[in-house]
This record gives structure tokens, C-alpha cells and sequence, in this order.
């Protein structure tokens, strides 16, 4: 009998072995973390906010600070309420 796709079988194998490994190793961490009295560990470091805009600042300063606030938002930095405010002040 002859194998059909026995890369993509071990591909498969491979990546169902890593996210059980991933897990695994995950829960212990937070077990370790419960055995000793820890709060768990954040998730991410909060995100720094951009700094405020002069009353006259360039129409060009407005649009990076944007495009950084529309990135920090897509990577999940920001949540949804933070952006909408961030992207308010900068506004004006």
C-alpha cells in the first residue's frame, strides 16, 4: 500500500505534539505559581501611550501617531476603548 502526504501526516503530528507540549509546560508554571503563593504573571506589559499634541502641530505628526495607534490596536495592545480615546486626544 503506498502513503498519501506523509509530510503533511507529520506536519500535522508535529503540531498537535507542540501544542500539547506548550500547554503542559504552561499549566505547570502556573502551578508552580499557585504552589507558591504568586499571582500569575501578566500577560503583556501594558503599552506606553504616545505623547500628547500641540494645539499647532503638523498635520504629518497626526498621521504617524495614528498609524502607531492603528498598529498597537492590530498587534492587541490597545484595547478597543483605549484606542478610541488615544485616537481622540490626538484628533483634538
Amino acid at each position: 500500500m503506498m502513503r498519501r502526504r506523509p509530510l503533511l501526516r507529520m506536519a500535522a503530528v508535529g503540531g498537535v505534539a507542540y501544542m500539547g507540549a506548550k500547554a503542559g509546560t504552561n499549566k505547570a508554571i502556573q502551578g508552580q505559581q499557585a504552589a507558591a503563593g504568586q499571582p500569575p504573571a501578566p500577560a503583556a506589559p501594558p503599552a506606553a501611550n504616545p505623547p500628547p499634541t500641540a494645539p499647532g502641530s503638523d498635520t504629518g505628526d497626526r498621521i504617524a501617531q495614528l498609524k502607531q495607534l492603528a498598529d498597537l490596536h492590530a498587534s492587541g495592545a490597545l484595547t478597543d476603548e483605549e484606542f478610541a480615546a488615544e485616537k481622540a486626544k490626538v484628533l483634538g
